[in-house]
């Protein structure tokens, strides 16, 4: 039974494609799997992460930029030509969501959910909800750890899978950008999508090759180099972190 405040995260299930791919339900040292990563039927359940409390200017974690209107267009620079506009909610049924880079006169430079990996845009400031950030998250893919950190103080370390020599974690800094609730076999209860995308696999099971946080039903693997180049945990474990992380918490894969 889930408690009080896992139930109050929860939304209405509607059907929503889960566009993370580059990682397996059921990996295999070999970087082999029983099945895709995630299919392209939209079988997944947009899950509302928590919100924080709006705090301007940027604190020093970051943070978080979340669309109030229908699209959003990023600029090449304040002012300037439309690089490109974006669809909110996003595919997934999540809010679309930035990590802001820097605040100038209206205008934010963000980073961006988008190929290629550190895309970064500019939005303007009254077509975004601002949010402050405390938390961030350090993985590194040759311990095959996660490392929570709370106002740059360690909370704690959990055994992970990553990816696997043929297809690794992709490396640099990166943010999340949804929360899921996986209605398909093999990721878990919580599945949280990233900002970044797999450098080997262009498209994987129907999706674009988005990187995700997600849990497993292959225990075995955490600890172990298993992965398409998803970040995989126990339930228990992502459970936890699906109750406190907001969209936005940067995430640095090492």
């Amino acid at each position: 039974m889930f408690s009080a405040r896992l139930a109050s995260i929860l939304v209405a299930a509607i059907a929503a494609s889960l566009l993370l791919s580059g990682c397996a339900p059921v990996g295999h040292d070999d970087g082999t799997a029983a099945a895709p990563a995630f299919p392209s039927r939209p079988r997944e359940t947009p899950v509302a992460a928590p919100v924080p409390p709006v705090v301007v200017p940027v604190p020093a974690i970051g943070t978080a930029a979340t669309a109030t209107t229908a699209r959003t267009a990023v600029y090449v620079k304040p002012g300037g030509a439309i690089k490109l506009s974006l669809a909110n909610p996003r595919p997934s049924g999540g809010p679309l969501t930035f990590l802001v880079v820097q605040s100038i006169d209206g205008w934010l430079e963000v980073n961006l959910p988008d190929r290629p990996n550190g895309s970064r845009g500019w939005v303007n400031a009254s077509a975004v909800s601002l949010h402050s950030l405390e938390y961030s998250l350090r993985v590194s893919t040759e311990q095959n750890t996660l490392t929570l950190y709370r106002n740059n103080m360690l909370e704690k370390t959990y055994s992970v899978a990553t990816g696997t020599g043929g297809t690794p974690s992709p490396r640099g800094s990166f943010y999340l950008t949804e929360l899921l609730a996986p209605t398909n076999a093999g990721y878990g209860p919580y599945a949280f999508g990233l900002s970044a995308y797999s450098e080997v696999l262009t498209s994987f099971g129907g999706g674009p090759g988005q990187i995700g946080l997600h849990g497993t039903e292959d225990s075995a693997s955490i600890g172990k180099s298993a992965s398409h180049g998803c970040i995989r945990m126990s339930n228990a474990d992502i459970t936890a972190l699906a109750t406190e992380l907001p969209l936005g918490t940067p995430v640095t894969i090492e």
